[in-house]
């Protein structure tokens, strides 16, 4: 089984450690591939990050749709808390596609009737609530938390990261009347052993709980629908810097 973990945004360092968080739980005989876009934001932090972000994670998906065998990958995760481009990728694959929010919040519903989410800037806790509303998890979820601490700082300054995700992560515990954490950004991927032994309750990360769910629907034989609003996108003319785009045929 082949995985194709993909970093939405442009920071090698960011996609080495999920590649490597990926792995660590992977099954014997999963491969992982750990890739970023060529082009992006360094890191995403906003709407308009997501969504620029979204272009490069489509692409990722079509370099692994024509890869050098011609099978491509067998499941693709997108590791963005934020999950950008989802939908659209799993337009273009007949593999799962998965992002890691969606994946965090299934996984923590599943061991917790109850659960919070700790993410990075107090912007971020916003667009997590909207995942969680368009998700269905709203009612599980007691709050999203933010540590204050930019994206970049969890490979910049990883020790004060660290030291106050885990300080976010114990006022959850002490206040929320939880079950367990959800944390809430990719790159925070190489950081539950630590958080759980402060913390002391289940910590949800979401790269590695997507690759579990990517290796379960594999096994079950299945895949994404290509009935209904999941079909492969209809080939037509597209103008400018998306002209490649143009009449594209996937199936």
């Amino acid at each position: 089984m082949h995985i194709r973990v993909i970093n939405p945004n442009t920071t090698r360092a960011m996609t080495d450690t999920i590649g490597s968080a990926a792995k660590a739980v992977a099954s014997p005989g999963t491969l992982i591939t750990a890739s970023q876009p060529s082009c992006g934001p360094v890191s995403i932090e906003s709407h308009f990050d997501e969504a620029v972000s979204a272009v490069g994670v489509l692409e990722e998906v079509l370099a692994g749709e024509r890869d050098a065998d011609g099978k491509g990958a067998d499941a693709y995760i997108i590791a963005c808390f934020g999950d950008p481009g989802l939908n659209a990728a799993r337009e273009l694959t007949r593999a799962p596609v998965i992002g890691i929010a969606e994946a965090a919040f299934h996984v923590a519903s599943l061991i917790s009737t109850r659960f919070s989410v700790v993410t990075t800037l107090p912007r971020t806790a916003i667009i997590a609530e909207h995942l969680l509303d368009s998700y269905g998890f709203s009612h599980s979820c007691r709050k999203v938390r933010a540590a204050d601490i930019p994206v970049l700082e969890l490979e910049d300054n990883p020790d004060l990261a660290l030291q106050l995700i885990i300080e976010e992560c114990l006022r959850a515990k002490r206040e929320d009347n939880i079950g367990a954490i959800v944390l809430g950004c990719g790159g925070m991927a190489d950081l539950t052993p630590q958080i759980t032994e402060a913390v002391g309750l289940p910590i949800v990360e979401g790269v590695t709980a997507a690759v579990k769910l990517a290796e379960a629907v594999v096994g079950l034989g299945l895949g994404t629908s290509k009935f209904g609003d999941l079909a492969f996108p209809l080939p037509k003319p597209f103008s400018g810097s998306f002209a490649r785009y143009s009449n594209l045929t996937l199936d």
